[in-house]
């Protein structure tokens, strides 16, 4: 609160006008207010009975009217919105004005305790974890039956509500960290990556149309590990970021940009938190990824570990390759990549076996599944 309402301070005053308050603290005051109301009104059911020895202990009026009314229902609009709000803030942080605002306007009041912002938004999505210990707490002290099945019922409702918002979180989260991907990988056009194909200029406007941007637009799709290695090509050696999602390979060169991310030497620079570390600090500094050649579908890669006493000639270690083919099992194209370390290697290799394993099992049971008939009925 004391964030937030320095901020509307601040605002009433016409400074950071373009700061958006919503987007940093959503459904906040509404959340705080329906919290303590339910405080209250649970702490005075047990004053009640400390005071009157006589008087039940009976929860299940104040239980039936939060838990069935608001109370988890603003937790989930305020944890929804969490992820969008720290990406927003992460962006926020790199503003002069922006920063003053965090340090010495919040973060040095004493109630803050030292605590930066990232670490407060985040308590709304833990106190939502504690409420089933809560019930589960009350179920057990509960002395009558009807009460125990009413609070029990709901403790599982609260249960599954949570797990529910879990996966609407990770999908928000996937579909942010894709969208960001979308932005940070160029697709260069087939005409300039390999010299040999000639398209007339009347063509090419069509062609732009089929872009290939738009095969990472499946929020369905998963990233299952990422980093940067070395690509031997025949007179060089080249940077490479790999991708490897949970269908195909992407390989990507390393580019920098003389200007910053976002096309602006002053913009923010928007990096979505849940990138990788070494991807985050490449996008900041103005770096993409460029394609190096098409996606290799993991049932068309073949993985193969390079023995060190074949490559030291070439001063490579800590090698494999990768080979793609076609629908044909011809080798259509070959990739000798380094790892930095002996244990990076083996990571990148066990990753890619796994992703292979996992995706030949997937479609198998597909296979299968679509080839399976219902066993003939007797009556016929």
């Amino acid at each position: 609160k004391i964030f937030m309402n320095t901020l509307k301070y601040l605002q009433s005053n016409e400074f950071l006008l373009d700061v958006d308050l919503w987007r940093l603290f959503a459904n906040l005051e509404e959340l705080n207010k329906i919290s303590l109301s339910f405080l209250k009104s649970f702490f005075e059911t047990v004053k009640e009975h400390v005071s009157k020895s006589d008087c039940p202990m009976d929860f299940s009026s104040i239980l039936r009217k939060f838990f069935q009314g608001d109370l988890c229902q603003t937790h989930q609009i305020y944890c929804l919105n969490y992820t969008s709000a720290v990406f927003y803030l992460e962006n926020l942080r790199q503003r002069e004005d922006f920063g003053i605002y965090l340090k010495q306007w919040c973060e040095q009041n004493e109630r803050c305790k030292r605590l930066h912002l990232p670490e407060l938004l985040v308590a709304p999505l833990h106190r939502l974890t504690r409420y089933p210990l809560l019930l589960n707490n009350i179920w057990k002290r509960s002395t009558d039956e009807t009460e125990k099945g009413f609070i029990w019922s709901l403790k599982e409702k609260v249960e599954k509500s949570i797990r529910d918002l879990e996966g609407k979180v990770k999908w928000l989260d996937n579909f942010q960290k894709f969208r960001q991907l979308q932005e940070v990988i160029i697709w260069p056009q087939v005409w300039d990556r390999d010299k040999r194909f000639f398209v007339p200029e009347y063509l090419k406007q069509s062609l732009r149309e089929n872009s290939s941007e738009n095969i990472l637009s499946s929020a369905n799709r998963l990233l299952l590990h990422e980093g940067r290695l070395t690509l031997a090509e025949s007179t060089r050696l080249l940077d490479v970021y790999l991708f490897l999602f949970d269908d195909f390979l992407l390989i990507t060169k390393i580019k920098r940009n003389k200007k910053k991310y976002g096309g602006s030497d002053t913009g923010l620079i928007p990096v979505c938190p849940s990138l990788a570390p070494e991807l985050q600090s490449f996008v900041r500094e103005g770096g993409f990824c460029t394609v190096v050649d098409q996606p290799i579908p993991l049932d068309r890669l073949t993985l193969r570990n390079i023995d060190p006493i074949h490559v030291t000639g070439f001063s490579l270690r800590n090698a494999f390759l990768i080979q793609h083919e076609n629908r044909y099992r011809q080798c259509i194209a070959v990739f000798l990549l380094q790892a930095p370390t002996e244990t990076a290697k083996k990571t990148w290799m066990s990753q890619i076996e796994k992703a292979i394993s996992n995706y030949t099992t997937q479609h198998e049971t597909k296979k299968n599944t679509a080839f399976c008939f219902p066993a003939e009925s007797s009556e016929i």
